[in-house]
């Protein structure tokens, strides 16, 4: 049991009505969580606002109520806190419940459009092998050391996101690598968090169906950074126009990353092939696993924070020539005959135009490349047609198909694609709706020596189709399709 007075520490409140000397079982903000002794936290959702269930929690036996908007009528007995945004108020209650496990571990949070958790997964990798004890939030898995937890969103909820810190702290853990998305900066997730350290990777066209505007959905981006404290890094990509902005208003400590330019961090790219990178970083030259240019910006990002957080520059060299690459982020197989097929998450623009352009740099030209790729439904769809229209320029064929569809028409999603194709481009392409007989289709179609690039879903093991998620994994289905054929 916690006191309600302690787990308010910092939250604004503009007015109480009952006791908050209170004890306390748990914070809930859904509703159906409520039992015996809880505080219910109603939260203002897109879709379902959680102060029409506040009466229902009491029922349930909510003890403490936080709202933005008083109720009409007061229960005797239950403690109503007032305050002007819930999300920021149960952000600062879960670090408050946890006991402020974040000032336990070196926490460094990634944002950006791509990269977060490339960079965040290899983090977590490199400082393993140095023999840390590490923590990851990521978009494919949660890890407490070696312990793996299944993942559900980007950046999951607060109280998600402290209890996991707190049983990292508990497990002496001294680092945690974490994506941040703006979906999770927006909604105040990662408030009352205090972060070693900050990483923006790029900012390119995705989300706009939740944030409207390209200049929304930047701004919420720098939010993250402009809540950095003075103990903190806050390292930007330098090459993407966005990364000196992120820096503005941030007090933490300002460092640069780049390929192109100068920067307190720079990569050369001295050789990209299909077996690796040949980097070289500020003076020192290393081979990597990893694969393409995009790859580059990341392990130059990877460099600078090992460095930042006090690794030794050979140290930090030696570990990473020894990553491997993460699972649905370029990952790759070769069948008997020598065909290539790729699996990536590439679903936006710019990170599709990254994937097959790094291809078009390794291709010799004589094979020809083949890509699979379609667009998730209840998702931004002015994305759609230009996917569509650099998909069919940078490959020999194309293939549309279904993705996610959620609550839309496959079909529908798919012809917007379409309409981003160039006249001089509309001979290369085909539309399969159905995404196993895609991949199939584009097995069948592959020759010796040919690439198959399937696009979108990664590292994802299903696929949603009004409501209902069935297994789905396209880096093994292609395995499975290329066998089949003898290929």
């Amino acid at each position: 049991m916690k006191v309600l007075k302690d787990i308010l520490y910092k939250v604004g409140i503009n007015a109480v009505v009952g006791n908050t000397a209170i004890s306390v079982q748990k914070i809930a903000f859904d509703s159906r969580a409520i039992q015996q002794d809880d505080v219910f936290v109603a939260i203002t959702g897109s879709v379902v606002d959680g102060h029409r269930f506040i009466e229902k929690t009491i029922d349930q036996g909510a003890v403490a109520v936080v709202c933005e908007t008083m109720p009409e009528i007061l229960v005797e007995g239950v403690t109503y806190v007032q305050v002007e945004d819930t999300k920021q108020a149960l952000a600062m209650m879960a670090a408050n419940y946890y006991e402020n496990p974040s000032e336990n571990i070196q926490v460094v949070g990634v944002t950006g459009t791509n990269g977060k958790t490339t960079i965040a997964t290899l983090l977590y990798q490199l400082f393993r092998k140095a023999g840390y004890k590490v923590g990851l939030l990521s978009t494919v898995k949660i890890m407490v050391d070696d312990v793996v937890y299944p993942a559900t969103h980007t950046t999951p909820d607060s109280l998600t996101i402290n209890r996991y810190l707190q049983e990292m702290s508990e497990a002496g853990l001294e680092y945690c690598f974490m994506e941040v998305s703006s979906h999770g900066i927006h909604q105040k997730r990662t408030e009352g968090l205090r972060f070693k350290g900050g990483i923006f990777t790029n900012l390119s066209h995705d989300h706009l169906d939740y944030h409207q505007t390209f200049k929304e959905y930047r701004n919420v981006k720098k939010q993250f950074f402009d809540g950095l404290g003075t103990e903190a890094f806050a390292l930007t990509n330098v090459d993407d126009k966005n990364g000196t902005f992120m820096l503005q208003n941030t007090r933490a400590k300002k460092y640069e990353y780049a390929l192109k330019t100068y920067a307190d961090y720079r990569g050369q790219i001295l050789e990209n092939s299909l077996g690796g990178l040949l980097l070289k970083l500020n003076d020192n030259d290393v081979w990597t696993k990893l694969i393409g240019s995009f790859n580059a910006y990341n392990l130059v990002a990877i460099y600078a924070t090992a460095s930042l957080l006090g690794l030794e520059t050979l140290e930090i060299l030696r570990l990473l020539s020894d990553l491997e690459s993460v699972s649905g982020r370029f990952q790759y197989v070769v069948s008997d005959t020598k065909v290539t097929a790729i699996v990536d998450y590439a679903h936006t623009p710019d990170a599709l135009k990254n994937v097959l352009e790094t291809i078009g740099d390794i291709r010799t030209n004589n094979e020809t490349l083949v890509t699979v790729v379609g667009c998730g439904g209840d998702r931004d769809t002015t994305k759609r047609p230009v996917m569509g229209g650099i998909a069919a320029k940078l490959s020999n064929k194309v293939i549309f198909t279904s993705d996610n569809p959620r609550t839309e028409d496959p079909n529908a999603i798919i012809e917007d694609i379409e309409k981003g194709v160039a006249a001089e481009d509309y001979r290369k392409i085909m539309s399969i709706t159905d995404r196993k007989q895609a991949i199939r289709t584009a097995c069948q179609f592959a020759a010796a020596g040919d690439i198959i690039l399937i696009a979108g879903k990664g590292h994802e093991t299903y696929q949603e189709t009004n409501g209902v998620r069935v297994d789905f994994n396209d880096f093994e289905i292609v395995k499975e399709e290329l066998k089949k054929l003898g290929k």
